[in-house]
């Protein structure tokens, strides 16, 4: 493969430079975090909560209703949350060890204020990784809701309705999150719901129908920023679609934005990067790869940003404003700091 096709022949300061985490291509082989939709039950992915857990989140939710603090300064160690510890252990070596996706069932949101359930939310969630920033603002919870703004450069999909295609969050940041959690405050009138790909067993698949294009997804490519970087900063990412970190897969899986990555750099893609992806793209539609979860109201969603790739179908929502879809959103990484950058 041409060096040429790979560096672009852009300057350095034309792209943010993510290529020392290329690695060698390896074979996922047998590896059990891989799996297929027909192998995933209830209890690989639904963890409901025991009487005693929802005993202690009714504890909690009376404190921070009656003792309240500034939004974001309480953690864990602030309340007595003993068995939501043994419960989000388990949350916790789902999301490491296997099916690598995990909803918690439920939060009390008819019994308590949404802030008081959103700061819940946000005491337990630490327990799975530190909350980081989201934005180049320094926005630690997101709200995905419809805007009616129209999906375009610059406008994140979780903004819209759309149907959002097969993913992992922050594929162009410069450190992507380790997982990515949502609490539900609503749920749509129709659509929105959930799908789950194992990334090993992608990989898997790729390396069995097509390796010369899994070789490819090895070697850097570009990425749109979408418009998520200061005045003057690159407007792309230069990152490779595969990686190995510490002898775990490690994905920044967008298809879509590494499209847009060169349509905003007006540099055509390289013939072999596009074959790569119409790979991605014939494989990831495959039934067998996907797992489908709706997310209810006071559901709590989290997954493994590095090692599976998620989906969303497009929703419509109900007429009156309170009943429209609404969910909070969380990153977690424990590398780097908590800007959104991590440096």
């Amino acid at each position: 493969m041409a060096t040429a096709a790979i560096n672009l022949s852009l300057p350095p300061e034309q792209f943010l430079d993510c290529r020392d985490e290329v690695t060698a291509v390896r074979s996922t082989g047998t590896d059990t975090r891989g799996w297929y939709a027909e192998d995933i039950s209830d209890t690989d992915w639904l963890l409901q909560f025991d009487d005693k857990v929802a005993a202690e989140i009714a504890h909690a939710a009376e404190t921070i209703a009656s003792h309240p603090v500034q939004q974001l300064l309480r953690t864990p160690a602030d309340l007595e949350l003993a068995h939501c510890r043994r419960h989000y252990r388990r949350l916790r070596e789902i999301l490491t060890s296997g099916s690598g996706f995990c909803v918690a069932d439920r939060l009390p949101v008819a019994d308590y204020p949404t802030d008081v359930c959103v700061e819940i939310y946000w005491v337990l969630s630490q327990l799975i990784g530190r909350p980081v920033a989201q934005k180049r603002n320094g926005q630690m919870i997101y709200d995905v809701r419809d805007t009616a703004a129209k999906y375009s450069y610059g406008v994140r999909g979780s903004w819209t309705n759309v149907e959002l295609n097969f993913h992992t969050d922050n594929a162009f940041g410069k450190s992507p999150p380790d997982f990515v959690s949502l609490f539900c405050k609503q749920p749509a009138k129709a659509g929105g719901v959930s799908r789950f790909c194992s990334l090993y067993t992608l990989h898997h698949e790729l390396e069995q129908q097509h390796p010369q294009a899994l070789q490819r997804l090895y070697q850097p490519m570009l990425y749109d920023r979408q418009k998520e970087h200061l005045d003057g900063e690159p407007p792309v990412t230069l990152a490779p679609f595969f990686s190995w970190r510490h002898d775990k897969l490690s994905a920044r899986a967008n298809p879509s934005l590494v499209r847009k990555g060169y349509d905003v750099a007006g540099i055509a893609m390289d013939s072999e990067l596009n074959d790569a992806l119409a790979a991605v793209d014939e494989v990831s539609t495959m039934p067998s790869l996907w797992f489908e979860a709706a997310l209810e109201r006071g559901q709590m969603q989290y997954l493994n940003n590095a090692e599976v790739g998620h989906y969303r179908s497009e929703f419509f929502d109900h007429n009156e404003p309170d009943r429209k879809r609404h969910l909070y959103r969380l990153w977690h990484r424990n590398t780097g700091n908590v800007s959104y950058d991590g440096v």
